[in-house]
């Protein structure tokens, strides 16, 4: 049986940059937020280790470090903070309810979503291994730290394009690795991968292992091409994952206005969502910079929406 409702006046999903930045506005303006923060507390930032391009770090920071000090911040300004994730959501009239997966029962005035967006993996056991030690699906997060060196990118769409071209800048070489023996990339994008010089193309390739020790992180990449079963090692010290995110949105299917890839639609220049009083911040609306200082950034900005329509409404 679900326990005693609890009510609030702002939940916040997520806790991520996105949604402990609007923890913390939100707790400055006297609001009392809640933070849901899900089964993988802290996001993203919680399986990279340099971070270095966050401002305000000028020698940089570590991932887990940097969530735990935002996460203290928060803390100190009077967030309420629950483990565990929602499984059913029903924004349909307000207050909101929210069920979380240990039979808590929450209703809110106001909601913000920033329960931001899982990078698609390969599934592999050596990628796992090596994440954060050679392998990313970030390479604007973690390209500089693979400057003068020789790098894959797998994938053939726009994403991973953009990616081999960012790394392009940096890199001694980026090999591009795609299964299918044509890109699907713009045609834009596909002539500038082809013209530039440090890009070459695995067409009709996979990669099966990646290999490296614990000492140096990555040092090869096995591969196979699927036409002809032949499988072969090459001197990659960099793997970029780069074949799409997920956002976390299956809970808000058909309550939200989603595009065509899952991600809450906001109107332009706020984090109102198509359903007034709820408001999305961070990777869940955002599929183009997906960045932790953007997402900060609309973090900020969903906490002061979201006052700001308490005020009107008189809450």
């Amino acid at each position: 049986m679900p326990k005693k409702n609890q009510h609030h006046k702002l939940i916040i999903l997520g806790s991520g940059p996105a949604g402990l930045t609007a923890a913390i506005y939100a707790a400055r303006a006297m609001l009392s937020p809640v933070v849901v923060s899900g089964r993988e507390a802290g996001g993203q930032l919680m399986i990279t280790t340099d971070v270095e391009n966050y401002p305000g770090f000028p020698e940089g920071i570590q991932g887990p470090e940097m969530m735990a000090l935002l996460k203290a911040q928060a803390l100190r300004f009077g967030t309420k903070f629950l483990s565990g994730d929602v499984i059913e959501a029903d924004l349909s009239k307000s207050p909101f309810k929210l069920n979380l997966e240990n039979k808590d029962t929450l209703s809110c005035d106001t909601l913000i979503i920033s329960s931001g967006a899982s990078a698609r993996w390969l599934g592999l056991d050596s990628e796992k291994e090596f994440s954060g030690k050679g392998v990313s699906a970030c390479a604007t997060c973690d390209g500089f730290f693979f400057r003068n060196q020789d790098v894959g990118v797998v994938g053939g769409g726009d994403t991973a394009l953009e990616e081999a071209l960012y790394l392009a800048n940096m890199c001694k070489s980026v090999t591009l690795i795609h299964r299918r023996d044509e890109l699907r990339g713009s045609k834009i994008m596909q002539k500038r991968t082809i013209d530039n010089e440090k890009i070459s193309i695995f067409w009709d390739t996979v990669v099966e292992e990646v290999l490296g020790n614990s000492e140096k992180g990555m040092t090869s990449l096995k591969v196979r091409n699927i036409k002809n079963d032949v499988v072969s090692e090459h001197p990659f010290t960099g793997l970029f994952i780069a074949i799409g995110h997920t956002p976390n949105t299956s809970l808000f299917k058909n309550q939200l206005k989603l595009d065509e890839n899952g991600y809450i639609q906001v109107r332009p220049g706020t984090t109102y969502t198509s359903v007034d009083g709820v408001f999305a911040s961070g990777d869940v609306q955002d599929n183009f910079y997906r960045q932790a200082v953007t997402a900060a950034g609309t973090g900020c900005m969903a906490a002061i929406d979201a006052e700001r329509w308490l005020a009107k409404h008189s809450i």
